[in-house]
């Protein structure tokens, strides 16, 4: 496992998830690096690409590029390398691409002058045992999750993403240096979205999370530095 310097001591991970790089930019503006990391998604860079990591770098931002790649172990490889060029602070792959790809991304990244944390994607937040079922992987959602971080640690990597409710059994599993980043975070009385699987961040990091990755809560609020500083002081006491 890597420790890497961040910006932030915040646990929280803003959710750029904008169609549009002006949007975006708006809210990134907003925000200073004290108070969040950022969080990067297939939406916004296939709009602008490379452009809008290199913007938010720029800007100071810890940012976490989530793409969850998934392919063949060359083809991810390559991938991770190039995004570690970046100078993005985490990225992720997805745990289903198997170990092979998985210790493929891992070692390609470890000829970066700045390794970035890598980690997998276990099981999305938006599915439940019901829709697994439907897609061919029957048991229990927490049974698929924890056999995913197994085989990430296995192959190196940093942490896994998970859901808030398999953190108390990873944390307790798993070393205490694995980072567990969790979506689906949804403060009190926010809409659910198309969350299923989801807690507040105070219950969050009672399980065991070590990242939050809130997204409209934040972004789509009137004044997202108030929801974002009322959130940081709530998790400091």
């Amino acid at each position: 496992m890597i420790t890497k310097p961040t910006t932030s001591q915040s646990k929280i991970i803003v959710a750029l998830d904008y169609p549009d790089f002006s949007s975006a930019k708006k809210l990134v503006d907003l925000l200073s690096p004290d108070l969040c990391k950022l969080k990067i998604g297939k939406e916004l860079f296939t709009s602008v690409g490379p452009q809008a990591v290199e913007y938010v770098v720029n800007k100071g931002f810890d940012v976490f590029l989530d793409l969850k790649f998934h392919d063949i172990p060359s083809t991810v490889a390559k991938a991770c390398q190039a995004a570690s060029r970046l100078g993005v602070w985490m990225m992720n792959i997805h745990a289903l691409g198997g170990q092979e790809m998985m210790q493929a991304a891992r070692e390609a990244l470890d000829s970066s002058s700045s390794r970035p944390y890598l980690i997998a994607v276990t099981i999305l937040t938006s599915h439940n045992e019901e829709s697994l079922n439907t897609i061919g992987l029957t048991g229990s959602v927490i049974t698929h999750v924890e056999a995913m971080a197994r085989l990430a640690l296995a192959s190196g990597l940093d942490g896994v993403v998970c859901s808030t409710q398999e953190c108390a059994g990873l944390r307790r599993e798993m070393a205490e240096d694995f980072l567990l980043v969790t979506p689906g975070i949804r403060p009190v009385q926010s809409d659910l979205n198309d969350q299923k699987r989801v807690m507040t961040p105070i219950e969050a990091i009672k399980h065991g999370s070590d990242y939050l990755v809130i997204g409209r809560p934040i972004t789509a609020a009137e004044s997202p530095v108030e929801i974002l500083t009322k959130i940081n002081a709530e998790l400091n006491s």
